[in-house]
């Protein structure tokens, strides 16, 4: 289970009490979690989660408690920071900053179909455009700088084959990296996979785990969340989904050219920051009883964009 921070009955009775929501009636570990410890939590008043955020400065989380806020005044279905009735939404539970937010209905989908791409290309573009005006500004602790430092580390440990496809894929970040950095910007997601998408039935009820949201290039954003909603299990590219999602998001934001140039270099670098990543945690949580995502996903799926086909809608 990945709860790094398990908790005791009293000591979350005591943090609980002044949201005035009522007596705890249970609580429970989330599995799904691989940065941060997650708890569903029932009150007699309803169903909440409470996170413990495990990594990063505590400096940022007033930027994801303002970023909530902002979507949720927006009306998009997210998880807003519950303020105490002293008016405090960021507080401390077992020495971690901890945050009490609203528990959305709906579940993950394991098999994404073209109706689900499209409900997630309309609310990726939706964020965006809550945030395209004035975004709020938080750099990437997992960027492209992060990128090319952790790069040069973890291709020692690859087998040959998987040790050349990083290294075309870090000199291409360090080409286009300053063309990335000027595309049109919004507030991103920068995590939105699957299992931080619920559904309702056919309904997109609920978006979660904004805890890697940053400012910057909004077709990275894009790039990541058609990863993994339009990928096969052999990292190729489902193009009925894929232009689903792009045909939804491009209905409410369209595109610019120099997005459209760049599209294939930002599919290859989305792989990158996961594979990276997933890396980096098979690493640091071996042996552990920790949810470890597969890094060779990300691998197969680079290895896949090396020819990308699959052009922006208004390229069609």
């Amino acid at each position: 289970m990945s709860v790094f921070t398990p908790l005791a009955r009293p000591a979350l009775e005591d943090f609980l009490a002044p949201y005035g929501l009522g007596r705890l009636r249970d609580f429970q570990g989330i599995a799904a979690g691989s940065e941060n410890s997650n708890f569903f939590i029932s009150l007699e008043r309803g169903e909440f989660v409470l996170t413990l955020i495990e990594r990063g400065p505590s400096a940022d989380l007033p930027f994801f408690i303002e970023l909530l806020d902002v979507l949720h005044d927006a009306g998009l279905p997210v998880p807003y920071a519950l303020r105490t009735e002293t008016g405090d939404a960021l507080r401390s539970l077992a020495g971690k900053p901890a945050l009490l937010q609203p528990r959305l209905a709906g579940k993950h989908v394991s098999e994404a179909n073209a109706h689900h791409s499209q409900a997630v290309g309309t609310l990726l573009a939706r964020i965006h455009l809550a945030t395209r005006e004035k975004p709020i500004e938080r750099k990437s602790d997992r960027g492209l700088a992060w990128m090319l430092e952790q790069g040069p580390r973890l291709r020692e440990h690859l087998a040959p084959d998987a040790r050349a496809l990083l290294d075309a894929a870090l000199n291409e970040i360090e080409r286009h990296s300053a063309a990335i950095q000027a595309l049109p910007r919004a507030n991103l997601h920068a995590d939105l996979f699957r299992d931080n998408v619920l559904f309702d039935g056919a309904e997109l009820a609920g978006v979660i785990d904004f805890y890697n949201a940053c400012s910057g290039p909004m077709l990275y954003d894009l790039a990541i969340a058609l990863n993994d909603w339009c990928s096969h299990p052999d990292g190729s590219l489902d193009g009925h989904r894929a232009r689903n999602l792009l045909g939804a998001y491009a209905s409410l934001r369209p595109f610019t050219a120099h997005e459209a140039e760049l599209w294939p270099s930002l599919l290859r670098i989305a792989c990158v920051r996961f594979w990276l990543s997933r890396l980096i945690a098979a690493e640091a949580f071996a042996g552990q009883e920790v949810l470890i995502h597969d890094p060779a996903e990300f691998q197969r799926r680079l290895a896949q964009r090396q020819q990308v086909e699959l052009p922006l809608p208004f390229a069609f």
